[in-house]
């Protein structure tokens, strides 16, 4: 098993070091690309300037200032506070709009990680949630574990075998019946989030215990979940659990 997740580990390394793009873009700036998609099928784009020793990384108010664009401004309430525990799950935080965390040349691979998964994350969280909307999809799904009776800790964090910290919505404790379960709540399935679930996963089951089982649990209310997705997850031992057959999972959660 040991080194079934080294070649999937490194495999990753290398298509994450092979599809990074630098360019400086002046004052002191780097652009990175990275392989990471947005919901606009862009490369989502971070920006690294050294200073007074240390490293910014930011990603320049673009995911924020994209969903308020779209109609999702994250201002008080029940959204930021959800904001704030993403965040937090990352060690990343909103300087004037701008998700930002600072490194130093030990820890820069580590921070510029954190801020990616960061950036997927809440972009994911709120997207297609309007200033109308009641109930995001995360919320949706605690609503539903709750009355499911599933016991489960939310926004969990895990040390990987690569060292960096990967952060899950939920984890269920292992019961007489079931192993430990880890969940993701995924609102836009794509292959960004597979890449980056599978990864997370794969990265992090090592470090737990032997029988442990990954989850996602896939939005498929507004658009159908491609097949493609469906199986980048499976074929890393991730079970898919479609939001419009929910209640087929529960014995398994809930036991």
């Amino acid at each position: 098993m040991t080194s079934e997740v080294l070649s999937l580990v490194e495999g990753y390394w290398t298509w994450l070091r092979d599809k990074t793009m630098l360019r400086d873009v002046g004052d002191g700036w780097t652009e990175i690309t990275t392989p990471y998609l947005d919901r606009h099928n862009d490369y989502l784009q971070i920006y690294a300037r050294k200073e007074d020793g240390r490293y910014l990384l930011t990603d320049d108010g673009y995911v924020l200032g994209d969903l308020a664009l779209s109609g999702c401004k994250i201002e008080g309430g029940r959204r930021e506070a959800l904001l704030q525990t993403t965040l937090n799950g990352f060690g990343v935080n909103v300087n004037d709009q701008a998700i930002e965390t600072q490194a130093t040349l030990q820890t820069f691979a580590l921070r510029k990680h954190n801020l990616v998964q960061a950036m997927l994350a809440v972009n994911d969280l709120f997207y297609l949630a309007s200033p109308h909307t009641l109930n995001l999809f995360y919320e949706d799904v605690v609503s539903w574990l709750d009355l499911s009776g599933v016991r489960c800790i939310q926004k969990v964090k895990f040390t990987g075998a690569s060292g960096y910290d990967h952060a899950f919505d939920f984890v269920v404790p292992k019961s007489n019946l079931q192993p430990e379960r880890i969940i993701k709540a995924v609102n836009r399935p794509n292959r960004s989030m597979a890449q980056s679930f599978a990864f997370s996963w794969v990265d992090t089951r090592e470090a737990r215990p032997r029988d442990s089982r990954a989850y996602a649990i896939l939005n498929d209310a507004s658009a159908p979940v491609s097949e493609a997705d469906d199986s980048a997850l499976k074929n890393y031992g991730i079970r898919t659990i479609l939001w419009s057959r929910r209640e087929e999972a529960i014995p398994e959660l809930a036991a």
